[in-house]
């Protein structure tokens, strides 16, 4: 039963989600001390595969229907393969707190690809002003490092922006292909499993050593990605979205770069600089601004 307002079980999963989602900053970078970013990233798809595959067998989930969704399928998993590939790679070079930030442009990138490709998705003036504010919020945190000649963190900003055009693509071949009548957790697989094979081939091809330094907090770190991130809060969001509204669960998207900026700081010890709390108000704003609901006549 599909409901029209957000109860206790929504919101409270939303806060867990959210949570999780801005936590799996902090993981990538903590498992980066002994496995190496890309090979990370596709140990993390494979794991994932596993488990979504054999929930949605238990489910009775239909996977193998001729549905035409072959193309597209194979499309969303490239592109969700290289937004992880830069989210990992970025890490590597700025802090999980500035890495959350950046990814979270993500929604703005789709709106600005919806001009074309989902012309009945129009934008209102209210929400272009925020996609503004949020673009404002980008360059502030990214000029932070940009003039630092000993400071590499803008490479880094640089790449995981790159992840959020990738994810904003992944999600504009969803919403305008076959598999926006596909299954979610069908649509969830291709992703995974494109990304399975994908990840380790890339990592071989750039010469990472793997899995260098495999200690019991690594692979703790990995498990929480597999099982927490990418299987179950996935799944779980996925539900949610089948049964409330999607665009009262997106106005919660904001408390995923809160709950990085603080993981962040409180698990990594990585500096709250003025740069990152302006960002965040100018970004968070944005998203708000742009979420809010037409008024009705």
């Amino acid at each position: 039963m599909h409901k029209t307002e957000l109860d206790r079980l929504a919101i409270g999963l939303m806060v867990l989600f959210c949570t999780i989602w801005g936590v799996q900053q902090v993981a990538i970078k903590l498992a980066s001390v002994g496995i190496s970013p890309v090979w990370q990233a596709g140990l993390r798809s494979i794991g994932a595969t596993v488990l979504v595959f054999a929930w949605a067998r238990l489910r009775g989930v239909r996977l193998f229907d001729e549905d035409g969704t072959l193309g597209a399928g194979i499309l969303a998993g490239l592109l969700f393969a290289a937004e992880f590939a830069m989210i990992f790679l970025g890490l590597q070079y700025t802090s999980a707190s500035r890495g959350v930030i950046f990814l979270y442009t993500a929604p703005f990138f789709v709106a600005l690809g919806a001009v074309w490709l989902l012309p009945h998705e129009h934008m209102r003036r209210v929400q272009w002003a925020g996609m503004a504010l949020a673009f404002c919020g980008v360059l502030v945190l990214f000029g932070e490092h940009l003039f630092t000649p000993d400071d590499r963190a803008w490479v880094g900003d640089l790449m995981i922006l790159l992840a959020a055009v990738f994810w904003a693509a992944t999600t504009l071949t969803v919403k305008a292909t076959a598999l926006a009548r596909a299954s979610a957790e069908k649509t969830l697989l291709y992703q995974l499993a494109v990304s399975a094979l994908a990840l380790p081939l890339l990592s071989l091809a750039l010469g990472e050593p793997g899995v260098f330094a495999p200690t019991p907090a690594v692979w703790a770190s990995l498990l929480f990605q597999v099982g927490v991130v990418a299987a179950a809060s996935y799944v779980g969001w996925f539900w949610l979205i089948r049964h409330y509204p999607a665009t009262r669960l997106s106005s919660f998207s904001f408390l995923t770069p809160v709950m990085g900026v603080l993981a962040g700081a409180l698990l990594l010890g990585e500096p709250l600089t003025p740069a990152v709390f302006a960002a965040l108000a100018l970004v968070g704003a944005g998203i708000v601004i742009a979420n809010r609901p037409a008024r009705r006549a």
